[in-house]
């Protein structure tokens, strides 16, 4: 007898040479990621020669009924864990039929950005922290605690081992495997403060890949946990009380920063971060204020500093890179549901291209 699992599991290359594609967008609430799949007449590696398509943006928030046609251009292709075989995911923006970026569009910006001829010399580099929470899904309470309770507090939670102390496990390997297989540059995982909490972490990433990276690894951790029958948060607090946050910590280097010397450009540069820090602030994801309180390792929303290997601080230097006199920073203030493109973009804009 056939079972669904035979039919998902087909290899298609066995008998035929086309392939599925799966175009994802973001969708209108900038976190809502959106995909469908459609055929191709054989396997393809270059965005560019991937035909351009097409969806109803008032489905999605991002057009009106009356003129509801949003065009997705194909922007990185990756290979599909899902499906396998030669079938891929491909990361697409979103454009008006004439060709213009919709406002929720902030990859276009970003690609600016990014071939700007001085940020192209600097080759900047990008680690992504992600931060996540699993919640039990009929509840929407997290994974591992008991139902309308809290478990113990925290302390064995963070990188536990065993059944009270690690929730979810099986979620976050599956995802670590599928973003490897993928052609992802996930470099890590680990638990988290708050039980039920993980991380993962993408790069080193250079430029607009950092973001491509990060949010098709999104959405392979939304696929895996919608097979799973859990819900997937990105609330940067998603517990109120005496519970860790969740954020998307970005750590950061320039070709400068990496020479010789690197440690007076790192100074300059969290310098001119501190300067636009309430720019920064309003764009580093919804909700932030209630994870950036100035407890539980987080400096407060409305204070800029900096320190070496201090976790209180908006801006960490690692000892590593103190000791080295070249490197590396890290920027913890980004909360976990950030547009990676959108802050990116703007940490490369800020320490490169203003002047000060």
């Amino acid at each position: 007898m056939t079972l669904l699992s035979d039919l998902i599991n087909l290899n298609l290359s066995d008998t035929t040479e086309k392939i599925i594609a799966e175009y994802i967008w973001i969708g209108g609430s900038g976190m809502d990621l959106r995909s469908k799949a459609r055929t191709l007449s054989g396997p393809v590696n270059d965005p560019a020669k991937l035909p351009k398509w097409n969806y109803d943006g008032s489905s999605t928030g991002q057009a009106p009924g009356e003129d509801s046609e949003v065009i997705l251009y194909p922007q990185a292709i990756f290979r599909d864990p899902f499906r396998r075989g030669n079938n891929i995911l491909v990361m697409c923006d979103a454009y008006t039929p004439a060709g213009e970026p919709i406002s929720t569009n902030k990859r276009h910006s970003a690609a600016q950005i990014f071939s700007h001829p001085d940020v192209v010399a600097e080759e900047p580099w990008y680690g992504i922290e992600q931060e996540y929470t699993l919640l039990q899904k009929d509840v929407n309470w997290p994974m591992g605690w008991p139902a309308g309770g809290y478990p113990g507090p925290q302390g064995p939670y963070y990188c536990g081992v065993g059944a009270d102390k690690a929730f979810g496990r099986d979620i976050v390997d599956s995802h670590y495997k599928a973003c490897l297989y993928a052609g992802i540059n996930i470099s890590g995982v680990n638990g988290e403060v708050m039980p039920g909490q993980w991380e993962f972490q993408v790069g080193p990433a250079v430029g607009i890949s950092a973001g491509d990276e990060l949010w098709v690894a999104r959405y392979i951790l939304e696929r895996i946990t919608e097979i799973a029958g859990v819900v997937l948060s990105f609330d940067p607090k998603p517990i109120q009380g005496d519970w860790n946050g969740a954020g998307a910590h970005t750590n950061y280097s320039t070709k400068s920063m990496r020479n010789d010397g690197g440690f007076e450009v790192i100074k300059k540069a969290i310098e001119k971060l501190g300067l636009r820090h309430k720019e920064h602030i309003s764009a580093y994801g919804e909700g932030n204020e209630r994870r950036l309180t100035g407890k539980h390792e987080t400096a407060d929303i409305n204070t800029f500093k900096w320190g070496v290997a201090n976790r209180g601080a908006s801006v960490r230097v690692g000892r590593d890179t103190e000791k080295a006199g070249k490197g590396y920073f890290e920027d913890r203030r980004p909360a976990s549901n950030m547009d990676p493109y959108v802050v990116t973009s703007m940490i490369a804009q800020t320490t490169i291209l203003m002047k000060n």
